[in-house]
């Protein structure tokens, strides 16, 4: 880690590198949290460490920065990974608003230029992959190459009719659930482990973790504030589907590697980018749901690693 890392303020208790469970062997001696203060008051938790070119990993809902604890380790000998958690999420401050993808992307930015990092490559996962298509086009001159994880975009991807096929209904219904203002908070509180838990449990091939599980429903059900901010991802929708026609006028070029469980998403993920992006490749995970940074790590790790292998190269030739 660089000293002005070392320098930020270290968080404690639940949420934090240091006090959750269920971590691979040796996770603490190589990554550690940090508080980042992005902009004038927004306070950002990232879990960092590693050793060369910047990779961002960004992950979804319901899920903080431990979603990606399985292939932080190995990528960690190669890259400075940072994995935060976005605004509204563990321990980061969650404002009453901000939620819609220009601020998220923005949020970004900001945190990885506070790293020390102006140019950086990414991996997103389900509004991770929102948030990550954003920044590639609100930003270009910042990022490299992109990963692109298991979901659809709003304003890109077509909506689903109201009586979709079940199986589509199973997917998706909480889009709209999450949508609503006051109702799900007041039908969720109290509830958090039943309503989550039903989500990671129908949305994978291989089961999550016991000890995973809890850290993503505590981390929500730990606060109001962490419940309504939860939601308010899915509340700015409206706002992410005019921005995103806008974005869609001006096609990406930088490299993209799009990521789907066969039992999820599957080939949606792909024809989502296709007609906004012309630097596109794709894999699908024939045995894998909607997790597949924890359902299928090996085979995650293996796809990104030889994705960002020229990114690494390239970074490393002109650091000589």
């Amino acid at each position: 880690m660089s000293a002005n890392v070392n320098a930020l303020p270290v968080p404690s208790g639940p949420g934090s590198a240091e006090a959750t469970p269920g971590l691979p062997d040796g996770f603490t001696d190589v990554f550690a949290s940090r508080m980042v203060t992005i902009g004038d008051d927004l306070h950002m938790h990232a879990v960092v460490g590693g050793d060369g070119p910047p990779l961002l990993l960004l992950a979804g809902w319901p899920q903080t920065w431990y979603a990606w604890r399985l292939i932080m380790p190995a990528l960690a000998r190669d890259y400075t990974v940072i994995a935060p958690d976005p605004r509204g999420v563990g321990l980061s401050d969650k404002p009453a608003d901000g939620y819609d993808l220009a601020t998220l992307a923005a949020d970004m930015v900001a945190l990885m230029a506070a790293l020390g990092h102006e140019r950086f490559a990414m991996f997103g996962h389900d509004v991770g992959m929102w948030t990550g298509y954003a920044l590639a086009a609100d930003h270009p001159e910042r990022i490299e190459r992109l990963v692109l994880a298991e979901a659809v975009i709003p304003g890109l991807a077509p909506s689903p009719p109201v009586f979709a096929p079940q199986a589509v209904v199973g997917r998706l219904w909480h889009f709209m659930f999450n949508r609503l203002e006051g109702l799900n908070e007041q039908l969720v509180a109290g509830r958090e482990d039943m309503f989550f838990r039903w989500q990671f449990a129908n949305k994978t091939v291989h089961p999550l973790a016991e000890t995973a599980i809890a850290h993503y429903v505590e981390s929500i059900a730990r606060s109001p504030e962490a419940l309504r901010a939860c939601f308010g991802f899915y509340r700015a929708i409206d706002e992410d589907i005019a921005q995103n026609a806008k974005r869609a006028a001006s096609p990406l070029t930088l490299p993209i590697l799009t990521i789907a469980g066969a039992q999820s998403t599957g080939a949606t993920v792909e024809q989502t980018i296709d007609p906004v992006a012309s630097d596109v490749r794709s894999i699908v995970f024939d045995d894998c749901g909607h997790f597949p940074a924890e359902e299928a790590p090996e085979a995650t790790l293996a796809a990104i690693t030889e994705f960002f292998a020229p990114y690494r190269a390239s970074r490393v030739a002109g650091d000589r």
